[in-house]
């Protein structure tokens, strides 16, 4: 493919349009479908309907992530946006948030806490979530995201080491001395939400510290391969088995893409000050590429061994879509006929296996065959990595999606 002597992708009005439509068909899906009247918002099934539509489980990332999204959608003008904002700040505030220990709780359903420990990887999406409130001027977000910012600060941060700790019991009782990269990689991005949302450099100095230990120094010793699961003083625990959805043994390709994205959005934030930054995405993009993606059937591998040998076969969603977030991102500071060869390819399978064409929404986890599974999933109870992939390649590579379509508002 000669990608070096035509438009990239992302500059051609029809490829632009095509991500706008297929954006607003992921909103279209999840809106109203999802909208649980009881509070909080369903996860669905295959077709659109609701799981357990009596008395579902929420997880606060999920919550969280319709936030999110939603404040995406605000901010473009899609109508009905704020009021699943509104609905889902009500519900983190009111039902997800611990009013006598603090904190916020992992799970909830109509009757209260269903899972009351307090982890990290939560309370990175409240932060999220609160911050991209603030941007469309919800009432709830600057009292959430004051509370979340001093119990990451007093319960989770740990300054020796520039990270958080991973969970507590609902009482913040120690529960083992785990640390885990991946909710430390989305409080980065919480982070740097935080900081264009309040212009607060504490934010950003700590999205740095964590990207140093997690990316510059623990993936830059295992040959940019970033190592999942540590002890409680960082060191790399191989043997580690975890449970597949949040915590799979061995490494995660998926998660190379996502901090390929991130670390470059913060070497951008950051005044590209650190000049490590952009050298490890490239490395951190070809490694998933080399090591993650199946290149017989397509699609990148959910899980490896330490031998760089595939573990759970089967390929999910969210890292074909950090993987048009990274090799967005690297077109833009790192141009090259080989990162848009990628942008164009993981996009030619997930056109081609992951939108549902039938029923909506993205497929959510597919069998090495590229076939539709649900052994992990129980259909489809998440906007955010497809949503964010369709619209990140149409803003400028300078900070979050949100600092995007905000600069784009305000004409700079």
């Amino acid at each position: 493919m000669p990608a070096t002597t035509t438009q990239p992708w992302r500059n051609r009005s029809y490829h632009r349009r095509w991500l706008l439509e297929q954006a607003d068909a992921l909103f279209g899906f999840f809106q109203n479908r999802a909208f649980n009247p009881k509070g909080g918002f369903f996860d669905l099934d295959a077709t659109g309907k609701p799981l357990n539509a009596a008395n579902p489980v929420r997880g606060i990332h999920s919550t969280a992530r319709m936030v999110h999204c939603f404040a995406i959608g605000s901010l473009l003008g899609r109508p009905g946006s704020d009021l699943i904002v509104d609905h889902g700040m009500k519900f983190l505030w009111e039902r997800h948030r611990d009013t006598k220990a603090g904190g916020y709780f992992w799970t909830v359903d109509d009757n209260g806490p269903r899972d009351g420990r307090k982890q990290g990887y939560g309370h990175a999406f409240v932060l999220l979530a609160s911050s991209s409130a603030k941007l469309v001027g919800h009432p709830l977000a600057d009292k959430m995201l004051a509370d979340v910012t001093e119990i990451l600060e007093t319960k989770f941060w740990e300054e020796q080491h520039g990270a958080i700790a991973e969970e507590f019991n609902a009482d913040w009782s120690v529960i083992a001395p785990y640390h885990g990269q991946n909710s430390n990689m989305h409080l980065t991005e919480a982070l740097m939400a935080a900081f264009e949302a309040t212009g607060e450099r504490r934010y950003l100095d700590k999205a740095e510290r964590i990207a140093d230990l997690i990316i510059r120094r623990k993936a830059g010793e295992n040959g940019f391969r970033v190592a999942e699961h540590f002890d409680g003083n960082w060191q790399v625990d191989k043997g580690y088995l975890g449970d597949q959805m949040f915590r799979p043994p061995g490494t995660t390709p998926g998660h190379w893409l996502e901090w390929s994205r991130l670390v470059l959005q913060l070497w951008a934030l950051g005044g590209k000050q650190h000049a490590w930054m952009p050298d490890a995405a490239e490395a951190l993009f070809a490694q998933s590429i080399a090591l993650g993606w199946d290149k017989a059937k397509g699609g990148f591998f959910y899980n490896l061994d330490w031998n760089d040998k595939p573990d759970m076969r089967d390929k999910l969603w969210w890292p074909a879509s950090e993987g048009i977030g990274a090799a967005a991102f690297l077109c833009e500071h790192r141009p090259s006929a080989f990162h848009e060869e990628w942008y164009r390819h993981i996009w030619d399978v997930i056109a081609s296996s992951f939108i549902d064409e039938q029923n909506g929404g993205w497929h959510e986890q597919l069998t090495e065959d590229l076939q539709p599974s649900y052994t992990l999933f129980g259909g489809k109870g998440d906007i955010y990595h497809a949503l964010q992939a369709c619209l990140i390649p149409l803003y400028p590579a300078t900070g979050s999606l949100t600092k995007g379509i905000l600069a784009e508002i305000s004409g700079h």
